[in-house]
């Protein structure tokens, strides 16, 4: 049977769908919608988005929302990318995102949209020999990845992007030689600490994506200065034909739309930086890019070859944490989850992966002490670039390390949105009551135990007398009783 699916990239100048169908295990493209948003441009000098600017991009994700409304809920998935990392009324923005698109809307990390990035090129120009340097420039970010196959060796973002360049460089439009000398120069401050490590690092192809890049090569390439891609003679020719042309609003090249004038100079300006800073002579254009990537991605979820499952193995194993304890807090975790998923309206697909993953990383803190470790454990599993994993994923991941011991930190989730608060605190009693019945950190199995819950009340059922012969297991019971009595959860076990 034939699924469709769709992704959705919100990007600082430019929001993206792209809806594909899958038909014998490939990937057909059937649809490819694309507004130049430029949400960028909405942020003020407080980091708040414009109510103009969200009103702009809302109506543009009401016409995806109309496009996509008959796809699978679990089939879609949306990011949004730097700006949306800025804006301090972000949230505001997602929520009223969710209602217009009819899907929520997750922020990535700069790294993590790298990383999705060259998933795209790698799924849209395949090349398992080559080692490749690949350039994306977006309206508030630049990225720059090297991989080989879809292995990735090293993954940046920049904070520069021919939005966020244009307005503090070219905001009169006017494009003069000493403001765009300025403008390289800034392009290149921000690679310096990049740059010797690329090089080392080391390149066979460079590549670029993204919609500035595009307009470049077929600039270049109309004009007659470079045959394919973009060379480093034909990149100055523009760049030096633009600050003859002297005013954006009088670039007439053909196939450049009006919207793209404004930035244009500065992405031209990044580019050259670019090429400055690493040495390059010519780079070959992709028309893949982030949704490209983000569509594969999600697609993989779908049939169990899922990133972020990978990057807890790698947690697990850069911080030394005790697998096999792991393991028996996870498989316990597991237990409780499938007993109460109805009664808890809990979904097997998001919410029990999150839950594993809690449950294999719990102990994540121990690798910097054992006082707090729980809370050690939050702040480095919020804060690490964790590949596959939205900004919202991250959160609430770190809520379960967070919470799986001592007190049960009730006013926290405060923070979470309401639609995912209480799945959040369940799944995270479940982790607790995990974490408690293996304190002891034997391998000597538990017993079958029975869950049952109603909505803030959970009764465990132990065979008859295993609580007698396990005093230490009472007693730890008996003192999680409190910690959740005092969130207002009744905690029954005999």
């Amino acid at each position: 049977m034939d699924e469709s699916y769709a992704a959705v990239d919100l990007g600082s100048n430019s929001f993206h769908m792209i809806v594909a169908s899958q038909v014998d295990g490939r990937l057909l493209i059937i649809d490819r919608m694309k507004e130049m948003v430029r949400l960028a441009s909405g942020l003020n000098d407080k980091q708040e988005l414009s109510k103009e600017s969200m009103q702009q991009a809302l109506e543009c994700l009401q016409r995806f929302g109309q496009r996509i409304q008959e796809i699978p809920l679990l089939n879609v998935r949306a990011v949004g990318t730097n700006t949306l990392r800025q804006a301090r009324n972000g949230n505001v923005f997602l929520s009223q995102a969710h209602s217009a698109l009819g899907h929520p809307v997750e922020i990535i990390a700069g790294r993590e949209e790298a990383r999705l990035i060259y998933l795209g090129v790698a799924h849209s120009l395949y090349d398992e020999i080559n080692k490749r340097l690949v350039i994306d420039i977006g309206g508030g970010s630049t990225e720059l990845v090297i991989g080989r196959g879809f292995d990735t060796y090293a993954t940046e973002s920049l904070y520069m992007g021919c939005v966020n360049m244009g307005q503090r460089f070219f905001d009169d439009g006017k494009i003069k030689a000493k403001k765009m000398r300025k403008a390289v120069l800034f392009a290149m401050q921000e690679l310096e600490s990049i740059e010797t490590a690329y090089k080392k690092t080391g390149w066979d192809v460079a590549l670029g994506s993204s919609g500035t890049i595009i307009a470049v090569r077929d600039v270049v390439q109309a004009q007659g200065w470079c045959d394919s891609g973009i060379t480093a003679s034909a990149l100055t020719k523009l760049l030096e034909t633009l600050i003859a042309i002297g005013d954006s609003a009088a670039i007439d090249f053909a196939g450049i739309p009006e919207r793209r004038k404004p930035v244009f100079a500065s992405g031209v300006a990044i580019l050259y930086g670019v090429f400055e800073a690493l040495n390059l002579e010519q780079i070959n254009v992709s028309e893949g890019a982030l949704r490209e990537g983000l569509l594969y991605d999600l697609i993989g979820r779908m049939h169990n070859e899922d990133i972020r499952d990978k990057t807890i193995e790698i947690v697990m194993q850069r911080y030394s944490i005790d697998t096999e304890q792991a393991n028996r807090v996870k498989d316990t975790a597991e237990k409780f989850f499938h007993q109460v998923k109805t009664d808890w309206e809990l979904d097997e697909k998001t919410d029990l992966k999150l839950l594993v993953w809690g449950a294999l990383i719990h102990e994540i803190g121990l690798s910097v002490a054992h006082s707090q470790y729980h809370q050690h454990g939050a702040y480095l599993t919020a804060h690490s670039d964790l590949a596959g994993f939205s900004r919202q994923e991250q959160i609430k991941l770190a809520m379960l390390v967070r919470s799986h011991r001592r007190k049960f930190p009730l006013e926290e989730f405060e923070s979470l949105a309401l639609s995912v608060k209480t799945s959040v605190i369940r799944l995270c009693i479940l982790l607790r009551l995990a974490v408690v019945l293996h304190r002891s950190r034997s391998n000597s199995g538990l017993p079958e135990i029975h869950m049952d819950v109603s909505k803030n009340r959970i009764t465990l059922d132990f065979p008859s007398e295993w609580l007698d012969q396990h005093p230490l297991t009472f007693a730890d019971l008996n003192t999680e009783q409190g910690f959740l009595q005092a969130a207002d959860i009744k905690l029954i076990f005999n």
